[in-house]
């Protein structure tokens, strides 16, 4: 696992995934790094034609086959590496693509929300009954992320909207889903307090370590 990767990822990120199973590591971390490397793109370049050019260079590289990916890239060599597929992960640049309008949407906030979901079920092959409840913990926990981090009014009532109509079930997936598991787990146990911060308060590391232990 890449030391420097790992390190871009916030501490919930970490945390969660120092729980997955050490054949689906890789497939998880590249997956929170890509999503951390689109988040820096989105909220750092100002100008959002740039950060769009930035997105496009990513679509592009996750569109193709790995075996043409450019040498020295490494979050592109932790991907090829992992096993994920990396066309499901074209989601994820759409949805953290959408949020450069002006003004998010519902139709904006669904995509971005959905991306993230699209992207958990790429972890690791799922049976048929399972890949709607990835996709769903997925979207559950983009919505609260997202709206933690809006400070427009409207914005945040349409997200807040998506999580009020949300189900928040626990979500009972396989092992190498188990970081997935622990950030649903800390999202559900913060909107049960009226808090949006994952890691609120002393008892959020030991709900962490329940579900990343147990799954549930």
């Amino acid at each position: 696992m890449s030391a420097d990767l790992l390190e871009t990822l916030p501490l919930a990120h970490r945390l969660a995934l120092s729980y997955a199973p050490r054949q689906s590591r890789d497939a998880g971390l590249g997956l929170l790094a890509l999503d951390a490397r689109l988040a820096g793109i989105v909220r750092t370049d100002g100008e959002a034609i740039i950060a769009q050019m930035k997105l496009a260079w990513w679509r592009d590289r996750l569109s193709e086959d790995p075996a043409n990916w450019p040498v020295g890239e490494p979050l592109l060599e932790l991907l090829a590496a992992s096993g994920i597929r990396p066309d499901a992960l074209v989601g994820l640049v759409d949805g953290w693509e959408g949020l450069l309008a002006e003004k998010l949407t519902i139709a904006s906030i669904d995509e971005f929300a959905d991306g993230r979901g699209q992207a958990w079920q790429a972890v690791t092959p799922l049976p048929e009954d399972q890949l709607s409840i990835a996709r769903q913990a997925g979207v559950e926990h983009a919505y609260f992320e997202l709206y933690a981090n809006l400070s427009d009014a409207e914005e945040k009532e349409l997200a807040g909207a998506r999580i009020l109509g949300a189900s928040w079930k626990k979500a009972a997936l396989p092992a190498a889903l188990r970081p997935l598991a622990v950030l649903h787990g800390l999202a559900r146990r913060a909107l049960n307090r009226n808090e949006w911060q994952l890691l609120h308060g002393p008892g959020a590391m030991l709900a962490a370590m329940r579900v990343g232990i147990l799954g549930r």
